[in-house]
């Protein structure tokens, strides 16, 4: 046999390179979908947790003679325990799970756009706080019973949980 009658198996880098700008090409449409896909879910999380979070507020408050819970401004996730511990009507936390009531949840909830379950206790009537940041997660008015998610404004506005014009609406403490 003749060199010349060997053909030669195998893919040209031409056609190498063709794949793989396509392959590119498809990624880079794929991809947006994906991270656009992932923050709505943390915008529908939010929203479950809040909801949740209220009606358990609500619960306490109805079983501890109109006292709401007094949650915290610690940080090392005893702030909430309130909320996670049992308690007796008189509001006094239980930790040993010997309460009449409670626990409401079963931890601390975490948010989402922050990573954090700290919490901030509003001490103003309506509500309003100073240094909400990434490094908080929640924001609490113990007169109220309100709770607010701390959320950066621009990641708010861009998930549809604020309107152009809002800095804060009743589920969203933007920073």
């Amino acid at each position: 046999m003749s060199a010349r009658s060997l053909k030669a198996k195998g893919f040209t880098l031409v056609e190498i390179l063709i794949v793989v700008v396509i392959l590119g090409i498809l990624a880079a449409i794929v991809i947006p979908q994906f991270t656009s896909a992932s923050e709505a879910a943390k915008a529908s999380s939010i929203q479950t947790q809040l909801q949740t979070i209220r009606s358990q507020i609500e619960l306490y408050q109805i079983q501890h003679n109109g006292d709401y819970p007094a949650l915290t401004n610690l940080t090392d996730g005893t702030e909430w325990n309130a909320l996670t511990e049992t308690s007796n009507r008189n509001n006094t936390i239980l930790t040993d799970g010997t309460g009449e009531f409670g626990p409401y949840m079963q931890k601390a909830p975490v948010n989402p756009f922050t990573g954090e379950s700290a919490l901030t206790v509003a001490t103003t009537t309506d509500g309003a706080v100073s240094g909400a940041a990434a490094t908080i997660g929640w924001v609490y008015n113990s007169a109220t019973g309100t709770i607010k998610a701390s959320v950066e404004t621009a990641k708010a506005r861009e998930v549809g949980l604020l309107e152009a014009t809002e800095t804060e609406n009743a589920d969203i403490l933007g920073y």
